[in-house]
């Protein structure tokens, strides 16, 4: 399926045709990122996903505005690209941009030894996403730490975080489980869909429609 000379990856949907009402903050497509500019790969900002994983994205935003909830999603498939940007941009010294707000107590050349930044994303398979959430009317929900910083604090279970974090991450958990994701229990952000094994990556860029 190509989009105004876009090409998405077979079995892929872009979750705002398929769920509108998941609000989209995709950071990487613009400069609210630990690099502090917009990413290789992302031309707009525009979440796509593999079908699956969209379908089951939108079940969870049915439940969570149940709840009196809105979804939000801050990334879903990344292209290679953008993941080897974030391992060059690592290895820039020089380039600490936005070190104040997404990694000021850890030392930029140790993100890619201590598995905050990797040479391979599952992001590229259309099976992750980066979620929180939000209340009805636009305010976010405390989650002890914003998204993407790089710091011990956002393992999902840390206990350093106050109540309202903790009851809040668990509630996400909770309602990603119910359509099956998974959490990455260093992020309290990152969950996937399991069960692909051999699912292939992409490096296509992502389009505007």
């Amino acid at each position: 399926m190509k989009i105004h000379g876009f090409r998405l990856p077979p079995g892929f949907v872009r979750l705002a045709e398929l769920a509108p009402a998941i609000v989209q903050d995709m950071r990487y497509a613009d400069t609210h990122n630990f690099t502090g500019r917009p990413v290789p790969g992302y031309a707009a900002a525009d979440c796509w996903l593999r079908e699956e994983a969209a379908q089951a994205l939108a079940r969870v935003a049915t439940k969570a505005d149940g709840e009196g909830l809105a979804l939000v999603v801050y990334d879903g498939y990344r292209p290679q690209r953008a993941t080897d940007a974030f391992v060059r941009w690592a290895a820039d010294a020089a380039d600490k941009i936005a070190k104040a707000a997404y990694y000021p107590d850890i030392d930029k050349a140790r993100l890619v030894a201590e598995g905050y930044i990797g040479v391979k994303s599952f992001h590229s398979t259309g099976l992750a996403v980066d979620v929180g959430l939000q209340s009805k009317d636009g305010r976010a929900l405390d989650f002890g730490t914003p998204f993407d910083l790089f710091d011990p604090r956002s393992a999902t279970a840390h206990p350093a975080v106050g109540t309202d974090a903790r009851i809040n991450r668990l509630r996400l958990v909770q309602l990603m489980s119910t359509e099956g994701f998974e959490n990455y229990p260093r992020e309290w952000w990152h969950f996937w869909l399991p069960g692909f094994a051999g699912a292939p990556a992409y490096d296509l860029p992502i389009g505007c429609p």
